[in-house]
């Protein structure tokens, strides 16, 4: 089975999610929902984490406007803007493996060293989220899995009942693409806990290879923005 952009990043985020949330006391990287969630158990419960999870809304959404502003910038002038972007994401990703190896391991998630190691996390996702939407909007998200898991059980009905038979391809095409998406990004979480399990805060040297590999992927397809 060839190999595609989506799947590899659904891949890559499930694993920094993941391993975010074990090493940095509960913050989610990958997307700012769960957050709210952790923010409140936080608060009530007394536990470290705080800080970081206030902190990481208003970073994430500058980010992604950055992106957003760089993408146009960079198709402007003819530059491989995908690309470039998923080079910052690799450069922050590095960035944050580093800090993680040498800061870590992480006992109080708002000291100044998880605060900055997250951050870096939180901006390297918001890049990916960003490019999704930018870049790859026809694809299933990769980052968010209840949209896709809502749709895919949606065409198993719909497949269930019947269909004619050129909505039935394009059910099947969508389902397909979907499941790969939601299956990566489980095999990522799951690969994050094992890694954090039996080697701590050096599971973080994968996300930088993961995200390494998705450059070397053929994704001209993907370069035009919407």
């Amino acid at each position: 089975m060839k190999l595609t952009l989506p799947p590899l990043l659904s891949l890559n985020a499930g694993y920094v999610d993941t391993a975010g949330f074990l090493a940095l006391q509960g913050l989610f990287t990958a997307h700012v929902t769960g957050n709210f969630v952790t923010l409140g158990a936080a608060l009530v419960l007394g536990t470290s984490g705080v800080i970081a999870k206030l902190s990481a809304l208003p970073v994430f959404c500058l980010v992604v406007a950055l992106t957003r502003l760089a993408s146009r910038a960079l198709f402007v002038r003819g530059l491989p803007a995908l690309r470039l972007l998923l080079g910052v994401k690799l450069l922050l990703l590095t960035l944050g493996a580093a800090m993680a190896l040498h800061f870590g391991p992480f006992t109080d998630g708002d000291a100044r060293a998880a605060l900055g190691t997250g951050m870096v996390l939180v901006a390297a996702m918001a890049i990916q989220n960003s490019v999704h939407r930018i870049h790859l909007g026809s694809a299933p998200p990769t980052t968010l899995m209840t949209g896709s898991t809502t749709q895919i059980m949606i065409d198993l009905a719909d497949l269930a009942v019947g269909l004619p038979a050129e909505k039935r391809s394009l059910v099947r095409g969508r389902l397909v693409r979907a499941a790969a998406n939601v299956g990566a990004f489980a095999l990522g979480c799951a690969a994050a806990a094992l890694a954090y399990t039996e080697f701590g805060v050096w599971c973080f040297v994968v996300p930088p290879v993961l995200a390494l590999l998705a450059l070397l992927l053929p994704i001209v397809e993907y370069e035009n923005p919407v």
